[in-house]
């Protein structure tokens, strides 16, 4: 009975964790044009004209210039990249997991 209570709790922390991951990744995935325009955009000369024009305080004061401050894009870009990396590396391991996994089964099938 424990054994079952306990597989019952994996079941559900598996399924809720698979189904928030699959919720960030399609959020992810409409995301990654906004992230290009934005890599664009900073690394476009506008980007320095804009940043510029906020130093001498040609902007307005009660607009919101997140964009223009120097680190934040550059944050995000660096943040997108490394949980790409990420993504690619658990990738890479769930194949070599199931491909191991199949060898095993292999062996152990009759005439195997």
């Amino acid at each position: 009975m424990e054994r079952i209570q306990a597989m019952e709790c994996a079941l559900n922390e598996a399924a809720n964790a698979v189904r928030e991951l699959r919720g960030a990744l399609a959020r992810y995935e409409r995301a990654c044009p906004l992230i290009q325009r934005l890599k664009a955009y900073y690394e476009s000369p506008r980007w320095l004209k804009d940043y510029d024009d906020d130093q001498a305080g040609k902007l307005p004061k009660e607009l919101r210039r997140g964009v223009l401050t120097e680190d934040a894009v550059y944050d995000l870009l660096g943040d997108t990249a490394e949980a790409e990396r990420i993504m690619a590396a658990m990738g890479k391991r769930r194949i070599s997991a199931d491909a191991a996994a199949a060898a095993q089964t292999a062996e152990h099938e009759p005439g195997g």
